[in-house]
């Protein structure tokens, strides 16, 4: 019993992850302005979005993986560590430089900063 509910506390942020960066993903892929303050008005945006929506799904299943499988687990924590530290630094970059934005996007920010954070939590606590 103490395995795994000690392996639902390692992997709990890849599984929260993936049910936040899908739907994101499929947002950003098809209709950004329906959830965001963003007006994509050149095929090349469209395009642009359409690639972000490719990589977020692409990572998410990379952290399916090791959600189930136990050899890609490591590859999965590193992966999303980096996803979501990459975003909130970037986005605490752009509050400094440009603003804050929207809600969404400033919840957004606290919550890839602690999935992010809580990565590096259990790549150290976890024995390798």
């Amino acid at each position: 019993m103490a395995f795994k509910k000690q392996s639902f506390i390692f992997k709990i942020h890849l599984i929260i992850s993936v049910i936040i960066v899908i739907p994101v993903a499929l947002i950003y892929g098809f209709a950004p302005d329906s959830e965001f303050d963003i007006h994509l008005n050149t095929v090349d945006e469209l395009n642009a979005f359409k690639a972000f929506m490719g990589m977020y799904i692409g990572f998410s299943s990379l952290w399916i993986l090791g959600i189930f499988k136990a050899k890609y687990f490591k590859m999965a924590l590193v992966t999303n560590m980096v996803f979501m530290l990459g975003l909130g630094l970037g986005r605490l970059i752009s509050i400094v430089i440009d603003g804050v934005p929207t809600n969404a996007y400033v919840y957004g920010t606290i919550a890839e900063l602690i999935l992010g954070f809580y990565g590096i939590w259990v790549l150290t606590r976890k024995k390798w």
